[in-house]
Formats: structure tokens, C-alpha cells, sequence
């Protein structure tokens, strides 16, 4: 059985609060008995004002909250998934990436958001994430963390169930989905995506997220969770921001497998025909 927490945050638009707040979760996680936690997309900086962003964007070597993340991790010594960060990566261009901390400090990976959130919603709200990020080009898993081999994605990547039938079948037994979900997307389809996707993937699932009224004037859904391979839920952390604490056995992953062993039934599909 391992422990994990999660933080629940309501980001800001200043880079160095916002990395105080990392490093108290870090010290309230390890506190409470956890050997990893988990955090939201956009941990160091969510906000939607381009030009304001860009003044405190830097390349990741240079980026003080994943710098205040690596210290407080290894001070605390406690695994740490950073879900993302705004990173420059050259010519002005911004990465959505995540990241993977040891107990040392020691970055042990990453992952850039393949999947880009392009929209205008019914409330009158439009994001064009498309405008300031480029997207990944990778599969991201990590192996020798504290919940096992950890797979990796980020909020909008949870509708595509290719990605994380792919993080499956390379032996995935947790897969992170960090995000900034609105509002209404996340009343209508948040619980129930994320558990259709450890279902289908017959593992854990773990999900930090945003939560509350930002400074940048959105809001967001919050309920980070932890479901497990049936799909039950064993962490809801509803509307409120903190850090919150669950268990998981990965022993669960070949029980409920055995039970339904879909991953050893996949077959190649053909292309569609239509008559």
C-alpha cells in the first residue's frame, strides 16, 4: 500500500507565491505520511492575459517554482509529480510540461501536452491554447516512482483514449491527469471520463487539479481525484482548496485484470467500411 497526496490549488498570476504555496504542499504531503504528491496543470502561473503571462515566462532551467519544487523535494524527501509548468523553449515559444521529481531533487522526467484545448463554450468563454503553446511530440512514462511505472498526461489529453490505451500496453500502472478543467466541461464529463479511462486501462488513475475563482478572472472545476481500476473512486477532494491523502494497492491492477483482461484481448482495427 503506498500513500500519495494530492494538492488541490487555486493558481495565481505571480510565479513566486505560487511557489510558496508548492513548497508548503510539499512540506504538508511529506508531513502527512506521503511518498509522492501530485499537482495541478499550470502549478506555477495560470493566467490568460498573454502579454502580463509573458513577462514572467522562463525556460525551465531558470523557472523559480520547479526550482522551489526540486528544493523542497529533496528537503523533504518525497517523490514530486509537478503536473505542468509554462516553460519557453526558444523563439518565444511555450511548453505546457510536466514534471517528474525524485526524492533528491532529481528531475527523472517530462512530458509536454500533446493535445491542445482550441474552443469557444456556450458561457461566452474561448481558449485558444493553440495561440501560446506548442504541443508534445512524445509518450512519456517514468519508471521506479513510488506508485510504479507512472504515465504521463496532461488535462486535455484525457479525451483522446488512444494515449492512454498506449501508456497501458507500454506497462503503465498509474496514469497522471493533471488539468485546469472549466467549470461546465467539468461538471458534465470530469468523473466520468476518468473513470471510463482507468477502466479501460485496468489501472489507477490520479488527477490533480485547479479549483476555484483565479486571479485571471476564470474558474475552475476542482474534484481532483483517485480512481482505481474497477473505477471506484477513492479520493474526491470536491471545491476546496488543500492537500488531500489516499491509498493505493497496485496488487488491485492484476486483480481486476484477471477479472476482465480487455488489455490481453486488444486486437488490430481495421479501417472503417462503409457500405
Amino acid at each position: 500500500m503506498t500513500r500519495i497526496a494530492l494538492f488541490q490549488s487555486t493558481t495565481g498570476i505571480d510565479p513566486a507565491a505560487n511557489a510558496k504555496a508548492l513548497s508548503a504542499a510539499i512540506e504538508q504531503a511529506s508531513g502527512g505520511g506521503a511518498e509522492m504528491l501530485f499537482t495541478p496543470e499550470m502549478t506555477g502561473l495560470l493566467d490568460r492575459e498573454s502579454a502580463r503571462a509573458a513577462k514572467v515566462l522562463r525556460s525551465d532551467e531558470e523557472d523559480l517554482v520547479l526550482a522551489a519544487g526540486r528544493e523542497a523535494a529533496a528537503r523533504h524527501r518525497i517523490w514530486v509529480h509537478i503536473g505542468s509548468l509554462a516553460v519557453l523553449v526558444g523563439d518565444g515559444k511555450v511548453a505546457n510540461r510536466s514534471f517528474v521529481i525524485d526524492r533528491e531533487g532529481n528531475i527523472r522526467g517530462t512530458y509536454d501536452k500533446l493535445h491542445l484545448f482550441d474552443v469557444d463554450l456556450p458561457t461566452g468563454e474561448s481558449w485558444r491554447e493553440s495561440n501560446t503553446y506548442m504541443p508534445g511530440a512524445g509518450v512519456t512514462l517514468v519508471n521506479g516512482t513510488p506508485v510504479g511505472k507512472l504515465g504521463l498526461t496532461i488535462c486535455y489529453d484525457l479525451r483522446f483514449p488512444g494515449l492512454f490505451a498506449k501508456l497501458a500496453e507500454a506497462d503503465a500502472d498509474v496514469i497522471v491527469v493533471p488539468a485546469a478543467f472549466t467549470v461546465p466541461t467539468g461538471k458534465a464529463h470530469w468523473h466520468v471520463l476518468l473513470r471510463a479511462r482507468a477502466i479501460e486501462a485496468g489501472l489507477f488513475v490520479v488527477a490533480a487539479a485547479q479549483v476555484g475563482h483565479h486571479e485571471d478572472g476564470r474558474n475552475t472545476f476542482g474534484h481532483s481525484l483517485v480512481v482505481d481500476p474497477w473505477g471506484e473512486v477513492l479520493l474526491d477532494m470536491g471545491e476546496e482548496g488543500g492537500v488531500g491523502f489516499a491509498e493505493i494497492d497496485l496488487k488491485r491492477i492484476s486483480d481486476v485484470r484477471s477479472r476482465i483482461p480487455a488489455l490481453n484481448h486488444r486486437r488490430p482495427i481495421p479501417d472503417a467500411v462503409t457500405l
